[in-house]
């Protein structure tokens, strides 16, 4: 730690754009420490009788195990989180939005901060939204939810009350920071409107929200968090960066771990989870095979049952 504090002192560090990898670093290993020193403290403090006690440090324990499994070169970044409603008109818009719900709940027990860089309003409840979400190892713990997640319920837009399937796809970038690349202007094509809202007199008026798209891939990314044009531009870039140099980098590998091809094209026939709403309640996932009846906790944020036993498995 003194390795990396003692560059700090110095003025002309912060400076330097490139120095912003040695930050990070220095934050995850503080973050390390900072997780031991909790530890040695219950350690301090715990009686055999605190169940309590006992059950938060076994947590705690668990936890730091599961950080070794991060091993990608990305594990460690932030997440650009895209959520996208499927076949299924509003059935699946309606879909979209519980799991937006459900996602930004989990964010919030695990301490990440989030926040929606674009939302993309449909008549049966969004049919796009991206989010960004911040905290160390983010990637590592998210990448195992891209893919696609399936619903089976009583349609409530069927007058018939009906059994729906619906289908919403997850997709999880990692944000990469890459100084040196560069996109050309003649390579790219921005259009611009007003951001996209529910309706009412709360809908923006301003074309503030920015697309690009890229045109050589026609991979396109659109934000519309920042109040001006010219900040959700500066977003929607990065995160255009982030997916071309995940892209390029495959394409120089050429041999692509599974890992790597979940990121690089999440497709329809990657089912990954369904959850059933009748005639019972299930969510069941189909890699790991782990399953409860517990629908309404899962919905309510509770994940980490799902995500560490994926984590567990691709190690």
């Amino acid at each position: 730690m003194a390795r990396y504090e003692k560059q700090f002192v110095n003025p002309n560090f912060w400076q330097d754009p490139k120095n912003k990898n040695l930050i990070k670093d220095y934050r995850n290993i503080k973050n390390e420490i900072d997780e031991f020193d909790k530890i040695n403290d219950l350690l301090k403090k715990i009686d055999d009788a605190d169940e309590e006690a006992l059950d938060l440090l076994e947590e705690k324990i668990h936890f730091l195990k599961l950080k070794t499994f991060f091993k990608g070169k990305y594990d460690d970044s932030n997440a650009f989180f895209s959520i996208y409603a499927g076949a299924g008109g509003k059935d699946a818009e309606d879909w979209a939005a519980i799991l937006l719900r459900m996602y930004e709940s989990y964010f919030k027990k695990k301490g990440f901060k989030s926040q929606i860089l674009d939302k993309n309003y449909g008549d049966g409840g969004i049919k796009s939204v991206t989010l960004k979400v911040e905290d160390s190892f983010v990637f590592g713990w998210l990448k195992n939810e891209i893919g696609v997640h399936r619903l089976v319920r009583i349609s409530p837009f069927s007058k018939d009350k009906l059994r729906h399937t619906s289908f919403a796809l997850v997709d999880v970038v990692p944000e990469i920071k890459d100084q040196d690349f560069k996109i050309n202007d003649d390579e790219i094509k921005i259009e611009t409107s007003c951001s996209s809202g529910p309706g009412g007199q709360y809908t923006n008026k301003r074309e503030t929200r920015v697309k690009i798209i890229h045109l050589p891939t026609k991979i396109s990314v659109s934000c519309q968090q920042a109040r001006t044009q010219g900040e959700n531009k500066k977003l929607a870039l990065e995160m255009l960066k982030s997916k071309l140099l995940l892209l390029n980098e495959e394409e120089k590998e050429k041999a692509i771990s599974s890992e790597k091809s979940k990121v690089k094209i999440p497709t329809w026939s990657n089912q990954i989870r369904s959850y059933i709403f009748e005639p019972y309640k299930l969510v069941k996932d189909h890699r790991t095979g782990y399953e409860t009846n517990n629908l309404d906790e899962v919905l309510n944020g509770n994940l980490d049952e799902f995500i560490i036993k994926e984590i567990e498995m691709s190690k």
